[in-house]
């Protein structure tokens, strides 16, 4: 017999619930007589061992739709290693949600070789759907379930346990909404039980698709935060996004993709420094107007220009000359990004 503590999502009245690993139990808050159903998770299920230090091994992978005239994925092959986030980075078109779509399993008829939790792809049955956790792009939720509901019911999808489900609605702040009807969210609030249902089963590797469209800056903050948690524990993480700022932000690794083609691997900071100009701008005000004045790094420690506006009180800003992503990747693939 298993105890659980739980908290009303509506009143926040603590709750004590009794049952066994994987049952269901009737819940009746007692302060304000609010309904609902908690499950008592199955027992912990073991993590699959990874042979190697790769939990995704790709090579010469290609894929063509039906009828279409050129590949979607060209010759792709890449790897990301164990507890690492790589970032899948390309305009809309590029091929990187084709690419996604391989990998978990949603498309079949490509070529090339998938290596995936230790198992090639052709080996995974169902049984895939236990390790890994996946965020679509565009939210598919119950319209007419509440918060709570959709998270129960893909909850019982899994037979292995599920992370507790208000715990979840907490994690992305949308613990007081959890009663609420999902057709009544905001886009934002969409996004946000989209992220929480891919981190149900607690996955080995995680697959998101542009996890912050549509987020104001403080939900995703929220949303990167667990992302990089989720890299703590050693959770492998596939970032497919044109969101420039969330790559350099949070990905170890990221790979170039245009027109089916990976056209680049390395790390942000790599590709920063050796696409960016070596030089310090400075702002100081001259004369009450504000002026600009560029020093070349090399020698900036025995620049005395340098060192005189310093002391002069009048700096404003100071900054290196460093690439953006964006900055590299218009300059290596000659394409923006849209």
């Amino acid at each position: 017999m298993l105890i659980k503590t739980i908290a009303c999502p509506h009143c926040k009245n603590t709750i004590t619930v009794q049952g066994n690993p994987g049952e269901k139990i009737e819940v009746k808050c007692a302060k304000c007589k609010t309904k609902g159903v908690y499950h008592f998770p199955d027992e912990t299920h073991k993590a699959l061992p990874i042979n190697g230090s790769y939990a995704l091994n790709i090579q010469n992978l290609e894929f063509t739709y039906p009828k279409a005239e050129r590949k979607a994925i060209n010759n792709v092959s890449f790897h990301i290693k164990k507890g690492e986030i790589f970032g899948f980075l390309g305009p809309n078109g590029a091929g990187k949600s084709t690419t996604q779509k391989v990998i978990i399993g949603l498309l079949k008829g490509y070529k090339g070789n998938v290596d995936l939790l230790g198992k090639n792809l052709n080996n995974w049955r169902t049984d895939l759907y236990e390790h890994i956790g996946v965020c679509f792009e565009l939210p598919n939720h119950y319209q007419k379930l509440t918060a709570f509901e959709n998270l129960e019911l893909f909850s019982s999808f899994y037979k292995n346990k599920t992370i507790d489900l208000h715990e979840l609605l907490q994690m992305v702040d949308l613990d007081k909404d959890a009663n609420q009807r999902v057709g009544s969210f905001s886009k934002g609030m969409k996004t946000k039980l989209n992220f929480a249902r891919a981190l149900l089963n607690n996955p080995q590797m995680l697959f998101l698709d542009e996890p912050t469209t549509g987020l104001d800056p403080v939900s995703a903050r929220q949303i990167k935060n667990i992302i990089l948690e989720k890299k703590k524990e050693g959770t492998s993480i596939f970032l497919t996004t044109h969101n420039m700022t969330d790559a350099d932000e949070l990905c170890s690794r990221v790979g170039f993709m245009v027109e089916g083609a990976l056209v680049l691997i390395e790390s942000p900071k790599d590709l920063k420094l050796r696409h960016g100009k070596k030089l310090v701008k400075v702002e100081y005000l001259n004369n009450g107007d504000l002026a600009r004045e560029e020093f070349t790094l090399a020698d900036l420690g025995s620049n005395n220009t340098f060192f005189s506006l310093l002391n002069s009180g009048r700096v404003q800003t100071i900054h290196t000359e460093e690439a953006t992503l964006d900055d590299v990747f218009i300059k290596v693939t000659g394409r923006q990004l849209k």
